[in-house]
């Protein structure tokens, strides 16, 4: 039998047992979902970080069949947190006995319930701010990479612009433009502010991914432009931009609370948390509940993010995992 009978056949040249040229200490790697559910469940805080996470978004999702009363709702002006309102709250003629786990506000309003309300509008912001901006700073930064020379400059130049104006004067610029408070002018004004971030980020992804071997041979067999940066770049830049997203939804909640607390947010009979801090800074030394619970409620949504971003990031970092294979 001839060495190529042997090869088409299956067998092996080589004797039992004898080094055939496979190397069986090959490191196995881990999937990109294996990596996640390791990175949570090997992690307490990131675990509880992501359920911090689910649960702030269903409760904006459900806001209005979870809150204890309607966000109008006026009782007795500046209970304490465990306290209780006591009168005719429904105008029925009947004495009712209201308990308020957060306490009330200088307008009566519970504060427990506009919390609530507040995650609806925060976390409608938040998500529609990166959304926005994920897209128009991806858009930006994948086309300046993939095509470099004066195209790539005329485009950074104009994120280097951007990146130069802190992003809550940029925000506050782009309001003062559009004119008008409202949810939209405050999620066009944050998203704009944030497309450098994402921009910048992609950008220095496509330029080492335009170079590998996978993107030149689709110029080789005729792909265009546009399928090879959809097709073949964009999924292999995904991973740092996921990453960058969940770092940002934080700080779009942070800019809107920002942008609330100064007036030039939404409107002031929209629940915020930033108004809510701001409803409350005037008798922070006396009713301080007021301005403390949605400032914890920020606290606790901006660290579960944070710390979820940074499971994403080590699950996410392939390169990471070659090193310590």
């Amino acid at each position: 039998m001839t060495d190529t009978d042997t090869q088409m056949d299956g067998s092996s040249n080589y004797p039992s047992g004898e080094d055939n040229g496979r190397d069986d200490t090959m490191p196995e790697y881990e999937t990109m979902r294996e990596r996640l559910l390791k990175e949570l469940l090997g992690n307490k805080l990131r675990l509880l970080s992501a359920i911090v996470v689910v649960l702030m978004i269903g409760t904006a999702i459900f806001a209005p069949y979870i809150a204890p009363h309607d966000e109008d709702d006026t009782f007795e002006l500046m209970q304490e947190p465990g306290s209780y309102s006591e009168g005719d709250f429904n105008n029925d003629g009947q004495q009712e006995r209201v308990f308020h786990a957060l306490g009330t506000n200088s307008y009566g309003n519970d504060i427990l319930t506009r919390v609530i309300y507040g995650a609806q509008i925060s976390m409608l912001v938040a998500l529609s701010t990166i959304a926005i901006s994920f897209t128009i700073g991806t858009a930006i930064g994948l086309y300046a990479g993939f095509r470099g020379g004066w195209v790539d400059n005329l485009l950074m130049r104009y994120i280097d612009f951007q990146w130069a104006f802190p992003e809550l004067v940029l925000a506050l610029g782009v309001i003062a433009f559009f004119g008008g408070l409202g949810v939209v002018n405050v999620v066009i004004a944050v998203s704009l502010a944030f497309v450098d971030d994402f921009a910048r980020l992609v950008r220095g992804e496509a330029l080492w991914i335009r170079e590998e071997e996978y993107v030149l041979a689709a110029h080789v067999l005729g792909l265009s432009d546009r399928r090879i940066m959809l097709r073949e770049m964009l999924p292999n830049a995904m991973g740092p931009l996921i990453v960058q997203a969940t770092v940002m939804i934080p700080l779009a909640i942070i800019a809107e609370a920002g942008l609330s607390f100064l007036g030039l947010g939404v409107k002031p009979t929209t629940p915020t948390w930033g108004l809510l801090i701001a409803d409350g800074r005037g008798y922070i030394t006396t009713h301080w509940w007021i301005s403390v619970m949605p400032g914890l409620a920020i606290m606790i949504t901006v660290l579960a993010f944070n710390l979820l971003g940074d499971g994403l990031r080590d699950a996410l970092d392939v390169k990471d995992q070659e090193v310590s294979q």
